[in-house]
């Protein structure tokens, strides 16, 4: 998979920024800190309800693509109405130079509920799983568009030698062969190509035919309605990340609890996408 400019942009200036970031806060340090920090919540087991699509609701302030999503961005708060409204796990961004985010909104978010948190960046070093940690992630985000060579598997062993879920993200069929041959057993499926931004949940169904039985299967972007969930449910995806769609609204509890189908009918033709 060629990875977008923007997405190539930002995947260099994570690289950029960690020898800063280390010689802050040294890796023996950060190991310290990560291993006071608790203990893990099971990230993947809160993702498996049987006959439900679980839900990881994300916390971010702005994306490259659409702007400042949330002006009034408090992640504690945020967490708060997701966990209100029957989310399973959150996620969190952290990036900080074209999403506003910061690992203090990730500490901030795990503390104010019961809930698993996966922290969301550009994760391309064994640094970053230990920060992920110190700072009380239950697990990492790894993109295999971004990480070369044996870097996939390294880092799938990092998470695990710290408790944390590994949620491995895939775009296409070549991605999903590398991350299942790297021993991913949680797999997220990203609907939105990177090259184009464009989204289409037609690759969630497409690769969920690929992938074992025994894998926990996470569909990404581009869901907004209790019809998308009814769609995944019925192709058995364990759950979605869902963003946009709940961060951009004045009731992000409700929105939720609309989105898990306790409320409101769907508006005609929301289901148009799945075609």
């Amino acid at each position: 998979m060629i990875l977008s400019a923007i997405l190539e942009e930002i995947v260099a200036r994570t690289r950029a920024d960690l020898p800063a970031r280390e010689r802050r806060v040294p890796l023996d340090a950060l190991a310290a800190r990560a291993g006071a920090a608790g203990p893990v919540r099971d990230f993947a087991g809160a993702l498996r309800r049987p006959g439900e699509v679980a839900i990881i609701a994300e916390a971010k302030r702005r994306s490259p693509s659409k702007g400042l999503l949330c002006a009034d961005y408090d992640p504690a708060r945020l967490a708060r109405a997701y966990a209100a409204g029957g989310a399973a796990a959150l996620s969190v961004l952290t990036e900080p130079h074209y999403f506003d985010g910061a690992l203090e909104h990730l500490g901030a978010a795990r503390a104010a509920v019961a809930l698993p948190a996966l922290r969301k960046d550009f994760v391309v070093a064994r640094y970053q799983v230990v920060e992920a940690r110190a700072w009380g992630a239950d697990a990492v985000l790894l993109i295999v568009g971004a990480l070369d060579g044996a870097a996939l598997g390294d880092l799938l062993a990092e998470a695990a030698a710290w408790g944390l879920a590994a949620l491995v993200e895939v775009h296409d069929e070549r991605e999903l062969d590398r991350a299942l041959a790297a021993g991913a057993t949680l797999i997220g499926v990203n609907n939105r190509d990177l090259r184009t931004f464009a989204v289409n949940l037609k690759t969630t169904a497409r690769l969920r035919a690929r992938i074992p039985a025994h894998c926990t299967v996470v569909s990404e972007s581009g869901l907004h309605s209790a019809v998308d969930l009814a769609w995944l449910r019925d192709l058995g995806v364990n759950a979605a990340l869902v963003g946009e769609a709940l961060v951009t609204q004045p009731d992000p509890a409700a929105a939720l609890r609309a989105l898990l189908g306790e409320v409101a009918p769907v508006a005609a033709g929301e289901a148009d996408s799945h075609g």
